[in-house]
């Protein structure tokens, strides 16, 4: 437990502003999503401030952790993360997801938090990517 504790404290141990970009990035990614399913009709939240819990709270911690990982780790640990997510917040009922909306047409109904879990896992990546480019442009380093 003392080793994953130092690990995560090494992992963790980062520039204040790259944080400052993953919650602004997370967070209008977060709201852009949970919108653009509300009006398509396939899945939002209960409540808007649960971008702030989903997105900034859960997803910028384990991208911190995973974001010097390969694509494929960080899809794979992703999923993981993703799946308790997906799982936890429709069976809480904290996500609605609607009748009949289109991934349930396209892949049947009983695959939907499956197939949002697999969509969602690559936020870690894409975000890690996205956010270090951005971090890379706007916050030089110094020499």
């Amino acid at each position: 437990m003392n080793e994953f504790i130092a690990w995560a404290k090494i992992r963790l141990s980062v520039d204040y502003r790259l944080i400052v970009i993953y919650c602004l990035v997370y967070f209008i990614w977060g709201l852009g999503m949970n919108w653009f399913g509300a009006q398509v009709e396939i899945a939002k939240f209960t409540f808007w401030w649960q971008v702030v819990t989903c997105y900034i709270l859960y997803m910028v911690p384990i991208s911190l952790l995973l974001r010097n990982f390969p694509f494929h780790m960080q899809y794979a640990y992703g999923l993981i993360a993703m799946g308790i997510l997906e799982f936890g917040g429709y069976a809480l009922k904290t996500s609605y997801a609607y009748p009949n909306n289109l991934m349930d047409q396209f892949f049947g109904e009983r695959t939907f938090a499956l197939g949002m879990a697999l969509f969602f896992a690559l936020y870690f990546p894409l975000g890690n990517w996205a956010v270090a480019k951005l971090y890379q442009s706007v916050c030089k380093p110094k020499i």
